[in-house]
């Protein structure tokens, strides 16, 4: 009776791991148990990384709106009530962007904002 390997299969499978792996530093790159390792890591930190990065880019998105209120004589929560009682419903990366490229747009919503805390 023949003998059945799984050879290809199984070369098949180191070959996908040690490419996924290509650009590693030192042994995590080319042996295959470290490189499992490695590569089972870096697959983690990157789907947690893609939830943190929401939470950084909204951090920052605040950030900038806050000091562009502040320039416009408003807090950052003041601003966000003001706009939310107008019922303006542009969102923190459209503000962001208007605070960073144009000023003056952001000045009148911040006006606008201003006149719902008024009100």
């Amino acid at each position: 009776m023949v003998r059945v390997t799984n050879a290809v299969a199984a070369h098949k499978r180191t070959k996908k791991v040690l490419k996924r792996c290509k650009g590693f530093y030192g042994d995590r790159k080319n042996h295959l148990k470290l490189s499992q390792d490695a590569m089972m890591a870096a697959l983690a930190n990157s789907y947690k990384h893609r939830k943190l990065r929401k939470r950084d880019f909204r951090s920052l998105w605040i950030t900038r709106i806050g000091v562009a209120a502040k320039i416009n004589g408003l807090s950052y929560s003041k601003f966000i009530d003001g706009l939310r009682k107008v019922g303006c419903s542009i969102n923190r990366k459209i503000l962001s962007e208007l605070a960073i490229r144009d000023p003056n747009a952001f000045s009148a919503i911040a006006g606008s904002a201003k006149k719902g805390l008024a009100a």
